[in-house]
């Protein structure tokens, strides 16, 4: 892709150029700006500047600087991914790649390199491929895993909840999707702190990212060995036996998408859901008599701070245009996720609640949808929940402003959330939660539940055993009366049992 050169103060002027090598301001050859280097940390800004220069689709540079167009606007996207005459995710086509432009040791390699996987594919082959990854989804058991979430919580929060102090970024949230990651993929003796640190590296595009990589593949072929001689009823053992028949390195491929893109989407989205949780007054305070959900700081999340801002890559099969610019056939353009959540056009007012608006783009759209989104969320519904269960007077322990973010082209990562408590004593991981026809209020320090609806309030944790900070009481006021066995029906449904 060769961007036709612009000016970004929209002139006829010549551009300065700044000196060989030196990435002054985040322009480089052609006076595009790059997004990467110093004073890109944080990209936000840079997308901004390229919406304000060039619209809703705008020319770039990677790492190396390789060319690239970002779509910033959110019809544009969207128009990108269901497009599959004009788009594809077939890195092959890429013409710096095709032209020798991308070198070995880029740091984005993990993410660019062309892989043997449905979201790399179209056509025939990827509807083989995409089949035996949704059909193993399909065998997952949502109840299950529902309450294997909410033990995981238990266990990660008993590690610290003695102790009044905790990180719930580097104690809670970089553990809890890995935990149940290990479990669905049917490797629940692989989740140590190793794979976790490997997870997080390779996605940093760090120096190290080729090793982590290599890793955590070397985990996932073992497994997939394993599971080919001796099946069990694992998500692994279902894809490989799945009728369309994949190889062990297909397998162990979409193991390695599965398990990453899952991981790092959920434990960015854990981080952001428990910061807008502590810091959020729509969270903690009554809005016009109702109250925010647990789902509902999800879905605002989603939109505010996607778990990926962008996604590499799309490639043009064909000469065409989008959001106004020619895009030439090999061209490579950006998802872009986080932009295109702001865009103006959609969003003109950012502070405005997003409450049953779906339509982000935090999922991706058309044929490579994120298959497991459900997953996902039930990892953040339930694990906020559960601890908040436990620690219901938690608070940041620190200014909101002093929060820091790690950014990368692919995301960004909160880097600490420390907050602080009253100790609580540990609870057994597999305490069931007490039955009771009525359910007791919380306290109106946490909004957890839902006032628009009679169903009961989200309770996956187990109940506090004694010593702990009791529930407030029951109402006083009368309300209507309920039906035992219908509530008990519903609540041991949510539970699981």
């Amino acid at each position: 892709m060769t961007p036709e050169p612009f000016s970004p103060t929209d002139t006829d002027e010549p551009l300065t150029a700044p000196p060989p090598g030196c990435p002054a301001h985040g322009i480089g050859p052609g006076g595009l700006r790059r997004l990467y280097g110093p004073g890109t940390e944080d990209l936000r800004p840079v997308y901004e500047k390229l919406r304000a220069e060039h619209g809703p689709v705008a020319p770039a540079l990677l790492h190396d600087d390789l060319p690239i167009w970002v779509v910033l606007g959110h019809s544009e996207n969207m128009q990108m991914v269901r497009t599959a005459s004009h788009y594809s995710r077939d890195l092959r086509l890429w013409t710096p790649l095709r032209q020798g432009m991308v070198k070995p040791e880029n740091p984005l390699m993990p993410h660019l390199a062309w892989q043997p996987i449905c979201s790399h594919t179209e056509g025939d082959e990827h509807l083989r491929l995409r089949g035996a990854v949704t059909g193993a989804m399909s065998t997952i058991d949502h109840r299950g895993i529902r309450r294997y979430i909410n033990r995981a919580t238990q266990h990660l929060v008993n590690k610290f909840c003695e102790e009044g102090r905790a990180d719930l970024v580097g104690q809670f949230a970089e553990y809890l999707p890995m935990a149940v990651m290990c479990e669905i993929l049917g490797m629940p003796e692989e989740y140590n702190d190793q794979i976790v640190q490997a997870a997080r590296d390779m996605l940093k595009g760090s120096e190290t990212a080729i090793a982590s990589n290599a890793y955590i593949m070397d985990v996932l072929m073992r497994l997939t060995v394993r599971r080919r001689a001796a099946p069990q009823d694992d998500f692994t053992s279902h894809l490989i036996n799945h009728p369309a028949r994949l190889t062990d390195d297909e397998v162990g491929q979409h193991l390695r998408v599965v398990l990453i893109a899952a991981y790092e989407a959920t434990a960015n989205l854990l981080a952001n859901v428990l910061r807008v949780v502590l810091t959020d007054p729509r969270f903690r305070a009554q809005l016009n008599g109702g109250q925010m959900t647990v789902p509902e700081a999800v879905e605002q999340s989603l939109w505010d701070e996607p778990p990926f801002s962008t996604i590499l890559g799309y490639f043009a099969k064909q000469d065409t245009e989008l959001g106004g610019q020619h895009i030439r056939k090999g061209d490579g353009l950006l998802f872009g996720i986080a932009p295109g959540n702001v865009d103006p056009r959609v969003r003109p007012d950012l502070t405005a609640n997003m409450q049953g608006n779906r339509s982000h783009l935090a999922f991706g759209g058309g044929s490579h949808e994120c298959p497991g989104q459900d997953i996902g969320r039930a990892i953040a519904d339930v694990g906020v929940d559960a601890l908040l269960t436990r620690l219901p007077d938690v608070e940041l322990a620190c200014d909101e402003d002093e929060l820091q973010w790690r950014s990368s082209i692919s995301n960004q990562h909160l880097v600490a959330l420390p907050v602080e408590f009253a100790p609580k004593p540990q609870q057994d991981v597999m305490e069931r939660l007490t039955i009771s026809p009525v359910p007791p209020q919380r306290s109106n320090d946490w909004q957890i539940g839902t006032a628009q609806t009679h169903l009961p309030p989200q309770q996956p944790a187990a109940a506090e055993p004694t010593g702990a900070m009791p529930a407030a009481p029951p109402v006083a006021t009368p309300e209507p009366v309920r039906r035992p066995n219908v509530f008990r029906r519903l609540l041991r449904w949510w539970s699981g049992d």
